[in-house]
């Protein structure tokens, strides 16, 4: 039941047995939308999500779990294992022994065999809990969403349990990934209520007087570089697609110039009858209402994730599976998804009590506001790109793009992950390894996944790519944290210039939130995303080596009056047995910066510190004539302690 490696050979071994698909059979006609679920595939070693991690993974001590202990057995992959658990269910169920699958080539240990069983009982208590709660309405995949949730509490704790950085990282993936209810830090009330009756952030702009169709640029925007630019667009249908060089090249209009050769090429403006020149004027209307001074939930980073859905939509293994209506709701809902951000988060939104917050109730208020804006942009002056459209395609257009958008709201990540995770797995046990995508339900699930895999397709893409955005997003983050300083809030996780690990913050994100959704990705449309997570494990070793090592004074160096600062883990005390510290009286200030400094008197010993429980400790290194002294800072359980060691 649980995902033990053995189990997994085992599980393994009956897919193939029950579940394998001749290569020659097609069950289906020609003109139904499917694809082929490939359940056993060789990937050498590369590493699984901690979706496939074991409760015994957990017995180890946090200084020896890592996420090299993720790596897959040698000749097992991720693939070949069921993680969901309707999917397991289902795969138990048509065991011919009743739910134990054995395998000839199994064999287990007494110690083996008793940590099997003591793993298979917690998921069964686990399970009984779900079934004391559960409703008919709450869908199979919720089950999923439930499990992964779990699992990812568990490893945010023992990453948070790891030092102070890593309990920043862990509170930011908690508080961005989950979707949870959290306290909500309401400011006194200092303006009146704005009337709500219309959609804020839409401006009026004119574009038309100065196009027309036989007029109208090569790639829709004026520029002095239409040979380089014409250069980069080679690249159009490529991953490693470099939108910083579109954005120099096409005077600023990256989304603009992104938008008309996507459709140029897929022929959207001849399949549904829109005019070039309305065209051009509503994606230029709509590029001008991103915000050029955000620094990254702009215009750029729109256009990167158009052509990243575009890409995707262009995989061998969903060649003809979606209809060109589909397609075009796909790279409109890309185009508009974060049209008008303001640069701040939903949480800081709802914490200021945003107008916006008060007219979407808290729940999705940027994405709702995105496809407000998007669609009312429609109604300006040659703007309605959709004109043509009877009036069942315009509903069942703006259903999918609503669709799609919502699901770019980052706390329902989970959600969407178990959805995935659970339809590929349910039909790889049950649909002889072909998905059917047939249904409403289905199709729109892959499309929501694919826009939301193109929102976090920044570490999948190559090295000089990604860091770029990284150092974006960082900036954003930080002037949302100078925001919420100046406000006298609390600065929310990764938003504190001071204190926030910008690699080890990367290094968490890939491995908790980007990599388990890109390997189901990669599952769905197998192998046409392999390269892009071959990308990913080298983008995650990259920020792993470069996280800044604790500096250490050099030898020799005498200065008076001098000082510095660095961070010493608990990995680090352990290492040198420095488990127990005896405290001084001390004495505590505000900083500058925004932390809390300790500085040390000469009052007597009052306790002894266990260093083991605290997150983190600081230390001061002050050189003098008289010796060296080293000051202590430990934080245990939020209190500030310090110690002098000479």
């Amino acid at each position: 039941w649980r995902n033990n490696k053995t189990k997994k050979k085992t599980l393994n071994n009956f897919y193939e047995a029950e579940n394998g698909v001749s290569p020659s059979h097609t069950p289906l006609g020609s003109q139904s939308p499917s694809l082929t679920l490939h359940t056993s595939f060789p990937q050498g070693q590369r590493r699984e999500s901690f979706l496939y991690r074991s409760d015994s993974d957990y017995d180890m001590s946090p200084k020896t779990v890592s996420r090299n202990s993720s790596l897959a057995s040698e000749g097992h992959t991720a693939e070949d294992f069921i993680v969901t658990p309707f999917a397991q269910l289902l795969c138990f169920r048509r065991s011919p022994l009743g739910g134990v699958c054995v395998s000839p080539r199994a064999t287990l240990s007494d110690q083996q065999y008793q940590q099997l069983a003591l793993d298979t009982l917690e998921e069964l208590d686990w399970c009984l809990d779900q079934l004391e709660t559960i409703q008919t309405h709450r869908s199979v995949s919720e089950m999923a969403s439930n499990k992964f949730k779990r699992m990812l509490n568990r490893e945010l704790s023992h990453l948070s349990e790891m030092s102070r950085s890593g309990n920043q990282v862990s509170e930011y993936i908690s508080s961005t990934f989950m979707d949870k209810q959290n306290e909500v830090e309401i400011p006194s009330p200092t303006l009146k209520d704005k009337p709500m009756s219309h959609i804020s952030g839409v401006r009026k702009l004119s574009h038309s007087s100065s196009l027309s169709s036989t007029s109208m640029p090569r790639f829709g925007v004026n520029t002095d570089h239409e040979d380089e630019l014409a250069k980069e667009l080679e690249d159009l249908d490529k991953w490693s697609f470099n939108i910083f060089r579109v954005a120099e090249f096409s005077n600023n209009r990256p989304l603009s110039c992104i938008m008309y050769a996507i459709f140029q090429e897929r022929e959207l403006l001849k399949t549904f009858r829109i005019p070039v020149d309305t065209f051009v004027t509503y994606v230029m209307t709509l590029e001008d209402h991103y915000h050029g001074n955000v620094a990254y939930h702009n215009s750029l980073h729109a256009a990167d994730v158009t052509q990243s859905t575009h890409v995707l939509l262009s995989t061998p293994a969903l060649d003809a599976v979606f209809t060109d209506l589909e397609i075009l709701a796909a790279l409109f809902a890309a185009a508009i998804h974060d049209v008008d951000h303001p640069g701040v988060s939903n949480q800081f939104l709802i914490n200021t009590n945003s107008e916006l917050a008060l007219m979407y109730n808290d729940e999705s208020v940027l994405e709702n506001h995105h496809l407000a804006v998007g669609f009312k942009l429609l109604h300006q002056e040659n703007c309605d790109i959709f004109q043509n459209l009877t009036k069942r395609q315009r509903q069942s257009l703006r259903k999918l793009v609503i669709d799609m958008v919502l699901a770019t709201d980052m706390s329902k990540h989970m959600t969407l992950l178990a959805d995935l995770k659970t339809m590929v797995e349910t039909k790889k046990v049950t649909s002889s390894g072909v998905l059917l995508l047939d249904h409403y339900t289905e199709r729109i699930q892959v499309l929501r996944n694919m826009v939301h895999c193109a929102d976090l397709s920044n570490p999948t893409k190559t090295l000089p790519l990604y860091r770029q955005w990284t150092e974006r997003i960082m900036e954003e983050f930080f002037r949302q944290g100078d925001k919420e300083r100046e406000r006298g809030m609390e600065i929310s996780a990764m938003c504190d210039k001071h204190t926030a690990s910008v690699e080890k913050s990367q290094v968490g994100f890939i491995d908790y939130i980007v990599h388990p959704l890109w390997e189901t990705w990669a599952d769905l449309v197998h192998p046409d995303a392999q390269e892009l997570l071959d990308t990913l494990e080298e983008n995650r070793e990259w920020y792993l080596n470069t996280m800044p090592q604790s500096p250490s004074p050099p030898p020799d160096r005498h200065l008076q009056h001098d000082r510095f600062q660095f961070e010493l883990t608990l990995e680090d005390l352990e290492h040198n047995n420095h488990n127990h510290i005896h405290l001084r009286n001390s004495s505590s200030s505000r900083n500058g910066r925004g932390g809390q400094r300790a500085t040390c008197d000469d009052g007597n010993i009052d306790r002894t510190l266990d260093v083991r429980a605290c997150s983190a400790v600081l230390i001061d290194f002050h050189p003098s004539s008289l010796g060296h002294r080293l000051c202590l800072v430990a934080e245990e359980d939020n209190i500030t302690h310090t110690a002098t060691i000479t």
